[in-house]
């Protein structure tokens, strides 16, 4: 009897995110409360970094609004982003920097095996890299584990690929 499989990844589309970005930008060149404010949103997709710069603390929370609000529309989940401490930047403005967070952690990748065990039916997980792959003789078995999976509450987004 043939072996079917999937993957359980942690990833984010890129172009979703610069496009979500662009968005936002568009948005706050044409907001009244920006005006002359020298806010920026920069995007380094190399290092997956978001950098908000504004110039006090209100702006700081209303460019994070709507950044988020374009990142929800686009279907990039809040769970990856990592937003970091807001420092002080140069002529007294602040900087904020929000990291994309790709791929499962061990951590993270152990909590989905257990899960899969916990299921007790005749699939199997193994840890591949920053993936999950689960293995099993019978297809139902396997949508029923990522029935179990989507319906857990987990703090961070997963995808399923390579279903075969």
């Amino acid at each position: 009897m043939p072996q079917f499989s999937f993957d359980v990844v942690s990833e984010v589309d890129q172009q979703e995110v610069d496009n979500a970005i662009n968005q936002a930008r568009k948005e706050i060149d044409q907001r009244y409360d920006f005006k002359g404010s020298n806010t920026k949103i920069d995007w380094d997709p190399k290092e997956k970094v978001i950098t908000l710069h504004t110039s006090d603390d209100m702006k700081l929370r209303a460019l994070t609004e709507t950044l988020n609000q374009k990142m929800i529309k686009r279907g990039v989940s809040m769970k990856s982003l990592d937003y970091q401490k807001a420092e002080p930047a140069t002529n007294s403005s602040l900087r904020q920097t929000v990291k994309i967070k790709t791929g499962l952690e061990s951590e993270q990748a152990k909590v989905i095996t257990k899960l899969v065990k916990e299921l007790k039916m005749k699939v199997q997980a193994q840890i591949q890299g920053d993936a999950v792959r689960i293995t099993g003789k019978s297809k139902d078995d396997l949508q029923t584990a990522i029935q179990t999976l989507k319906s857990q509450s987990l703090d961070f987004p997963i995808q399923f690929t390579n279903f075969r």
